[in-house]
């Protein structure tokens, strides 16, 4: 099984910075594509940024010139830079991949536990 874990998130002022990070561990063939998702409070989970295997990424229109997705292959890592922080941004933020465990399964998709994100003065 393919676990991903969460680090990175916390409190932090409007318009500061802060850095998430993902790892996948155990069995792992490949890992795919990777992205991170958000839900606030009384929202839908939304989708935040992705990224593929081959580093091809897209943003969602809420977070494109301040948020920056990026990954180590080598480590099963993937990131998000968080700049310009918006009280709006204040929300869960979740890990997601695309995963193979062998050459011989087919890709399945995993889910971090989520770490919070608090954007406030």
């Amino acid at each position: 099984q393919v676990r991903l874990v969460e680090s990175g998130g916390g409190l932090v002022q409007p318009g500061g910075s802060l850095r998430l990070s993902c790892a996948a561990s155990g069995s792992i063939y490949m890992v795919d594509a990777m992205g991170w998702y958000r839900q606030a409070p009384g929202k839908q989970r939304e989708l935040v940024a992705t990224i593929t295997y081959a580093r091809n990424t897209n943003y969602a229109d809420s977070v494109k010139g301040r948020f920056t997705i990026s990954r180590d292959n080598a480590k099963n890592t993937v990131y998000l830079q968080m700049n310009s922080l918006k009280p709006e941004d204040t929300a869960v933020y979740y890990c997601n991949a695309d995963a193979k465990t062998t050459y011989y399964d087919y890709e399945s998709n995993y889910w971090g536990q989520g770490t919070q994100v608090t954007v406030s003065s």
